[in-house]
């Protein structure tokens, strides 16, 4: 077992970050849905893995310097990011606001290097990962935009701001580079081009309920989210229809990037009711949610079906 346990501790890949993402969004969901216990159970699970993937992490950077820069170069790298601020923007709706200013304050610190490292390798025809400088900025843009309306901090609101137009501004560079086979090959990060739409849409929509903004911004703002939604829910039903044109139902660790949009899309739909007060589109997340949920199950039993199988080969061969 200790093994085992070290093994899958030496290969953890950057990407192991979507599932920390994944889970906490779906409490995020959970709890905006009025199901606080089992957003809890949830939050208790993203605090974990994060834990896990923070030490990974600080572990790399201080002893394993080749393969910290190795992981740095790639997209995935910017997980660590956007889980951070996920889970910041968890824990500030559960009240603990100090912590979450602390998590923004550690993700803001990560996130200029990481970028620059990720940007300066861009290729051509890159898989659904590169819409992930995007989704860091955006996530940075929601939890400040959280904490601003709760600390009735306004110079958050407008780091909040920056924030969400240069994801905007970072998504048309990702989109140029995404290779469009993935929707129909991708082993589940292609949805990452549709959730990193949907968070733009959360982003917005915590901007649009803030206080500080009113009048033409205020409106501007409201518009620009419900665009944005609008895409993001187009991006799902096209990535939702090539899933059932071509089925790809064996467990990969790029499926907990399906989940994340899935529930991020739940999410915003949620988020904008509120702020815009379309009172339909709160119906629309809850059952976003539930796909979402199911999609989070699914994910759990193959990760763990794929870990027994393994194990069972390396006892085989021993």
């Amino acid at each position: 077992m200790h093994r085992q346990l070290g093994r899958v501790w030496a290969e953890l890949p950057p990407a192991a970050g979507s599932a920390v993402m994944a889970t906490g969004i779906i409490s995020v969901d959970l709890e905006q849905t009025g199901r606080h216990g089992l957003s809890l159970a949830a939050l208790a699970v993203a605090a974990l893995l994060w834990l896990v993937l923070a030490a990974d992490f600080g572990w790399r950077l201080l002893r394993d310097r080749a393969r910290f820069r190795a992981d740095a170069d790639t997209p995935p790298a910017l997980t660590a990011v956007a889980a951070t601020a996920v889970l910041g923007t968890r824990l500030s709706l559960f009240g603990w606001q100090t912590v979450a200013a602390a998590l923004l304050a550690l993700a803001a610190v990560v996130w200029p290097a990481l970028l620059v490292h990720v940007v300066r390798r861009w290729k051509r025809r890159m898989p659904g990962g590169v819409f992930l400088v995007c989704v860091a900025a955006e996530g940075l843009a929601v939890l400040a935009a959280v904490l601003s309306t709760a600390d009735g901090q306004r110079w958050l609101a407008w780091a909040a701001l920056v924030c969400f137009l240069l994801g905007l501004v970072l998504y048309p560079y990702a989109l140029a580079r995404f290779d469009f086979a993935q929707i129909m090959d991708g082993a589940g990060d292609h949805w990452i081009s549709a959730g990193a739409l949907a968070i733009c849409a959360l982003a917005g929509s915590k901007l649009t309920a803030s206080p500080v903004w009113t009048g033409a911004a205020h409106t501007t703002l409201r518009t620009t989210t419900l665009v944005l939604l609008g895409l993001a829910l187009a991006g799902y039903v096209l990535l939702a229809a090539a899933e059932v044109r071509r089925p790809r139902p064996h467990y990969d660790m790029r499926r907990w990037a399906t989940v994340f949009p899935l529930g991020m899309t739940s999410a915003a739909a949620l988020s904008t009711s509120a702020a815009a007060h379309i009172h339909w589109l709160h119906t629309l997340g809850e059952v976003l949610l539930w796909i979402a949920a199911i999609a989070w199950t699914l994910a759990v039993v193959g990760a763990a079906t794929a870990t027994a199988a393994e194990t069972a080969a390396e006892r085989s061969s021993s």
